[in-house]
C-alpha cells in the first residue's frame, strides 16, 4: 500500500557534504611520456574507471608551500609520500584548492622522476550536493523515507522506488504507482556515484616501473588567494618622530585551508594574461604578532620582493590572517605643508579681482633607510596615521596609499588639508612685451592662524620659455615648466609671496 502526504525533503543522516565553489573550466588532458616510457605512451589507453586505484588525502602530505602574489593568485607547492602500484593505474589526488588551474598543474616523482610518469589528469569539479547527487540515480533505485504518526508516536517508513526522472522535481515508480512531488523527507542512496565527488579532486593516469614507495610533489597555481600590506604611523606630539608598523593581510578564498605551510609572499607587478578577479574579504580576521626574528625575512626575487615567513603557519579556508611585516622606533619625519598652483587659472572666472583659494596639503615625510629603523622593500599599501592628542589619546588623522618602495627612497603620506593655513592667490599684472613675449605677475597670500610657525612649499606651473625677473622669496626651478618657493610663516602671521616672470611662446 502507498503512502501518500507532504513531505519536505530533509538531509539524510548520511551526510551529503557541503559543495565547494566549482571551478569554470573543462578537463585538461596531456601525455608527459617520460624515458623509457616514451614509445610506449602512444599505445596505451588510460584507464577510464574512477572507482578504482589509490586515493591520497592530506594524511600522506609531508611538506606545503605557499606562495602569494599580490594579484589574486597563488603557487602551492604539495609533497606527498604515497605507495602506489607498479603499472597504469589512476591516482586521485584530493585535498587540493577548490580553485587550481588545472593547466598549471607540474606532478613528478621526488626519488624517481624516470619511473612515474603523468599519461593523463583530469580536473573533477562536478561536487557531491543533494540535487547532483539525487540526478545521478535517475533510472536506478532508491530509499524513501518518511515519518507518520501511529497512536501518538512518530514511526518513519521506507519504501524502495526507482527515480524515473529529475526534471524540474523528481518523478518516481512505486509499485505500479507513478508519484510526483516531494514524496520523502529524505532520500537514502547505496553509494555515492564514482563521478560525483565530495571536494575538488585530480585524477592522475600514471605509469610506475618503478618502487612502490613514491615521494611525490603536485605544484599548481590557485585563485582566491592573496594578500596586501597595510601600515600604521604613529606621529608623535612635535611631528618629528614617529613609530611604523607593517602588517601583511592574507586573504584565503580558495575553498580549502592550509595547514602547517610555509608562507612566502612576492611584491611587485606581475604580468598576467587575464585580470585577476575581484577580491572579496572574510569577515573574521586572525592577528598573530610574534618575535621580529620569527617574522617575514626578505630577499630580491627576479624583478620582485620575496617575503618569507620565518616559521611555519596555517590559514583556514574563509579566513582573514595578520602577520606582522616591520617595525620601525623613533622614525625621523618632517611635517610639510604644500600648496600646488594649478595650469588652468590665471585669474578668477566667477568673482572678477577676488583671490582665487587654495587648499594646503599636509604630509608627512619620512626615509625608507636601515638607519631609522626600517631599510626592508615596502609592498604597496595603505597607509594610516595616527597623533596622540594633549591627553595622550590616539587619534586618526588621516590616510594615504603608497606605491612599492624599495629601501632608502622616500616617502610621502598624505593625511589630508590644513585647516588653519590659508593661501590666496590673484594675477596682479599681464602684459604683452612683444608679438611673443609676455610678462605676468603673481601674488600669494599665505595666512598662518596656528600658534607655531610653518614652513609652506608653494610650487608654481609656469609655461613658455621663461625666466624670473622678481621674486620675493628665494625660488628653485624644479623642472623646466615649473618654480618652487618655501615661504616661512610666522605663528599667527601672514607672508605674502610676489614673483614676476617674461615668457615667450
Amino acid at each position: 500500500m502507498v503512502h501518500r502526504a507532504k513531505f519536505g525533503m530533509q538531509r539524510t543522516v548520511w551526510s551529503l557534504g557541503a559543495a565547494a565553489a566549482l571551478l569554470a573550466g573543462t578537463a585538461v588532458m596531456y601525455a608527459t611520456p617520460r624515458g623509457k616510457h616514451e614509445a610506449n605512451t602512444q599505445e596505451k589507453e588510460a584507464p577510464r574507471e574512477t572507482a578504482g586505484g589509490p586515493s591520497t588525502t592530506l594524511t600522506d602530505q609531508t611538506d606545503l608551500s605557499v606562495t602569494v602574489y599580490n594579484s589574486n593568485i597563488a603557487l602551492v607547492r604539495d609533497v606527498r609520500n604515497l605507495s602506489l602500484p607498479s603499472g597504469v593505474f589512476r591516482l586521485k589526488l584530493m585535498d587540493i584548492a577548490a580553485t587550481v588551474n588545472p593547466a598549471t598543474v607540474h606532478f613528478r616523482s621526488l626519488n624517481e622522476p624516470d619511473k612515474l610518469g603523468v599519461l593523463e589528469q583530469n580536473y573533477e569539479y562536478d561536487l557531491l550536493e543533494p540535487a547532483k547527487l539525487l540526478h545521478k540515480y535517475v533510472g536506478k533505485e532508491v530509499t524513501l523515507v518518511r515519518s507518520y504518526m501511529d497512536n501518538g508516536t512518530t514511526k518513519r517508513e521506507e519504501i524502495k522506488a526507482t527515480l524515473l526522472a529529475d526534471n524540474n522535481g523528481p518523478v518516481w515508480k512505486i509499485g505500479n504507482d507513478i508519484v510526483t512531488g516531494g514524496y520523502a523527507e529524505s532520500y537514502r542512496f547505496p553509494e555515492v556515484p564514482a563521478n560525483l565527488f565530495d571536494r575538488p579532486t585530480l585524477l592522475m593516469s600514471l605509469e610506475n616501473s618503478g618502487s612502490r614507495k613514491q615521494q611525490i610533489e603536485a605544484s599548481y597555481l590557485a585563485g582566491n588567494l592573496s594578500w596586501s600590506s597595510d601600515y600604521v604611523l604613529t606621529v608623535g606630539r612635535e611631528d618629528k618622530a614617529a613609530d611604523l608598523d607593517g602588517w601583511v593581510t592574507l586573504v584565503n578564498n580558495s575553498g580549502t585551508a592550509f595547514h602547517n605551510a610555509r608562507l612566502q609572499l612576492v611584491a611587485g607587478d606581475l604580468n598576467r594574461i587575464q585580470p585577476a578577479a575581484p577580491e572579496s574579504r572574510a569577515a573574521d580576521m586572525v592577528m598573530a604578532k610574534a618575535a621580529r626574528a620569527e617574522q617575514f625575512a626578505q630577499e630580491n626575487f627576479s624583478e620582485y620582493h620575496l617575503y618569507t615567513l620565518g616559521r611555519k603557519t596555517s590559514v583556514e579556508d574563509k579566513e582573514t590572517k595578520q602577520i606582522s611585516l616591520l617595525e620601525g622606533s623613533g622614525v625621523p619625519v618632517e611635517k610639510r605643508f604644500v600648496v600646488n598652483g594649478q595650469n588652468f587659472y590665471y585669474h578668477n572666472q566667477q568673482n572678477p579681482g577676488t583671490p582665487i583659494k587654495d587648499n594646503v596639503m599636509v604630509f608627512y615625510k619620512f626615509k625608507n633607510e636601515e638607519k631609522s629603523g626600517l631599510g626592508m622593500p615596502m609592498p604597496a599599501g595603505n597607509v594610516r596615521v595616527y597623533q596622540k592628542d594633549s591627553k595622550g589619546n590616539i587619534l586618526f588623522v588621516g590616510e594615504d596609499r603608497i606605491d612599492h618602495t624599495p629601501k632608502d627612497e622616500a616617502l610621502n603620506i598624505h593625511i589630508g588639508n590644513a585647516f588653519d593655513v590659508i593661501s590666496e592667490r590673484k594675477q596682479t599684472d599681464y602684459k604683452r612685451i612683444d608679438t611673443h613675449l609676455w610678462e605676468m605677475e603673481f601674488e600669494i597670500t599665505l595666512r598662518n592662524h596656528k600658534d607655531s610657525p610653518i614652513t609652506v612649499e608653494v610650487n608654481e606651473p609656469i609655461g613658455g620659455d621663461w625666466e624670473m625677473l622678481t621674486s620675493s622669496y628665494k625660488y628653485t626651478k624644479t623642472a623646466a615648466w615649473a618654480a618652487q618657493f618655501n615661504v616661512p610663516v610666522a605663528a599667527n602671521g601672514t607672508s605674502l609671496l610676489k614673483y614676476r616672470i617674461r615668457a615667450r611662446w
